[in-house]
């Protein structure tokens, strides 16, 4: 039986087994949040704890989180009908409530004229590439940022921010608006008032004890130094890819880039034709974000950051966490330079 490499965590991290086993616990608390007898208390406190546990990892206090279905959903809590502004790197679920017409330069920096009107990611999903955040920010997108890097919304100068679970190793269907003290929104889904008003709908508790304890674990590897390691075996790996090829484009290589992330353009040889053959190869990888890999169309990211669309369609992009070894990296490196080879002589 052949065993599968997995190399796309910015698609989704996988499960970690303390957000599992929060689960798991969650499963036996039967009664409903908002209900006032003892097991509607006790599903309330399970509730609060998460809360707590996503506040103290991202540095913010615990009223001011709002536990949604995910990233997108907070997006449109913190954007709807606001008439933003972004650039065109950010992912589609905040660009598609904002005005994408601020200025990227080809390093993947972005110009913010009016930060009280914008949004503006921490880390870039395909890239990995690292804003500065203006001071005075309306919107942040943290969602690929947290748990990988130091981030403490208190410190961080925006007023909302976006997280995701799963993109940290907690369950898929479940993240959080985080809002500035003082702050409110209009919610968008309106009904029992639960979340202080800002979001109805019977919380999604199972959801919500899974995020709070991957949270609370992510915290505890990044003080760790658990990720400065990633970003060596990250280094490892592009110094393997590039002594098997002549002058790799690595996109983002002198940048500040998330410690997991690797961005790489051979020209010619189109990105889904990579993921298809390493992923026949045993290895998952993505040719760019996982909620646009499927469609055949160059990178708006790279575009954006001036690639032409022939070469920001031949992107691949390789995104690892703490369990992945450097011998799986290596069988990779093995894999890819082989079907590159290949490639270049039917090139030729």
């Amino acid at each position: 039986m052949r065993t599968r490499t997995y190399l796309d965590w910015n698609a989704t991290a996988p499960l970690c087994g303390a957000a599992r086993e929060a689960m798991i616990a969650a499963m036996d608390v039967v009664g409903n949040p908002s209900s006032v007898h003892g097991e509607g208390r006790a599903a309330k406190g399970l509730m609060e704890r998460a809360r707590a546990q996503v506040a103290e990892a991202f540095g913010a206090h615990g009223a001011d989180i709002v536990f949604t279905s995910g990233a997108t959903e907070a997006a449109a809590l913190a954007l709807s009908g606001k008439g933003m502004h972004c650039a065109a790197v950010e992912h589609e679920a905040v660009s598609s409530w904002c005005d994408a017409d601020l200025a990227v330069d080809r390093s993947g920096r972005v110009t913010v004229a009016e930060p009280a009107k914008s949004a503006l990611q921490i880390a870039n999903s395909e890239t990995g590439i690292v804003q500065t955040l203006p001071e005075g920010l309306a919107v942040c997108d943290a969602t690929q940022g947290f748990g990988k890097i130091p981030l403490a919304f208190n410190w961080m100068g925006c007023d909302m921010a976006l997280l995701s679970a799963h993109k940290l190793g907690g369950p898929k269907g479940v993240g959080a608006l985080v809002l500035k003290q003082g702050l409110d929104v209009e919610a968008t889904i309106k009904g029992g008032g639960q979340e202080m008003g800002r979001r109805s709908g019977t919380e999604n508790l199972i959801g919500i004890a899974g995020f709070g304890a991957a949270a609370e674990r992510a915290a505890k590897q990044l003080a760790e130094g658990v990720w400065e390691e990633v970003a060596e075996k990250r280094d490892y790996l592009e110094a393997l890819l590039a002594d098997g090829m002549q002058a790799p484009i690595f996109v983002g290589k002198n940048e500040s880039r998330l410690p997991n992330t690797m961005s790489l353009i051979t020209p010619g040889w189109k990105g889904e034709t990579q993921v298809m053959q390493m992923d026949l190869a045993g290895f998952a990888v993505s040719a760019g974000s996982a909620c646009s890999s499927g469609k055949v169309r160059a990178s708006k990211v790279l575009t954006a950051m001036g690639s032409s669309d022939e070469d920001a369609a031949c992107a691949l992009r390789v995104s690892i966490g703490p369990e992945v070894t450097k011998e799986e990296l290596e069988r990779f490196a093995t894999a890819w330079l082989s079907a590159f080879g290949r490639w270049r002589k039917r090139a030729a």
